[in-house]
């Protein structure tokens, strides 16, 4: 799977074409660095934009599209080969992005629990409790059946354990055991696998 980027993205990482590849790699270092760290460091790119005699905005964003060929190709999991394909696009040199391979190999696995710390934490399912209770009659009503199911869920989030009490009627029940397998089929297709795919 090849790298998408936007027109923005490859236009800002057009500059870094020009530049020395110690340059560059000294730029991919920073991005790395700003990633893993998690803030950037004015100071630098002020001092790499007087060096290079450019705006310091043409500075920021090149480390930008660094970042994002980094973050993106880490939580895609591109493989080498797409990499350098990915790359290689944008018009850098063997050495280049040889060099970019490396770092991108060595810090990828980094990058991506950085990428997971920062995804939200949602409670997922433990275990469930019921039961079937039905109403024969009542004191207005002597003959009536009125069936109802009592649930109890059990979701963790963390170490966090929570309990909900859930009621419904049978219609309703089948009703969402329906959709809920209608929503499982719809999973199995290859729209939706590709889609989770990219997510993940």
């Amino acid at each position: 799977m090849l790298l998408i980027l936007s027109e923005e993205q490859k236009e800002h990482l057009r500059f870094l074409i020009s530049l020395e590849i110690d340059v560059i790699l000294e730029f991919a270092r920073i991005s790395l660095d700003f990633i893993l760290k998690g803030s950037s460091n004015l100071k630098i790119l002020q001092a790499a934009a007087q060096k290079l005699g450019v705006d310091i905005n043409i500075v920021k964003n090149g480390i930008s599209g660094l970042q994002h060929v980094f973050t993106e190709s880490s939580r895609l999991m591109i493989g080498e080969i797409d990499f350098q394909d990915s790359v290689m696009t944008l018009g850098f040199s063997k050495e280049v992005i040889s060099a970019l391979l490396q770092l991108y190999l060595e810090n990828r696995k980094e990058v991506r629990n950085i990428l997971l710390e920062m995804t939200l934490a949602i409670p997922h399912y433990h275990e469930l409790e019921w039961r079937f209770d039905v109403e024969l009659a009542s004191r207005s009503l002597r003959h009536q059946t009125n069936p109802v199911i009592i649930m109890k869920l059990h979701t963790k989030e963390g170490e966090k354990n929570t309990a909900d009490i859930l009621q419904t009627d049978p219609v309703n029940l089948i009703h969402l055991t329906t959709e809920l397998e209608n929503a499982m089929q719809e999973m199995k297709t290859a729209y939706c696998r590709r889609i989770v795919r990219n997510i993940k």
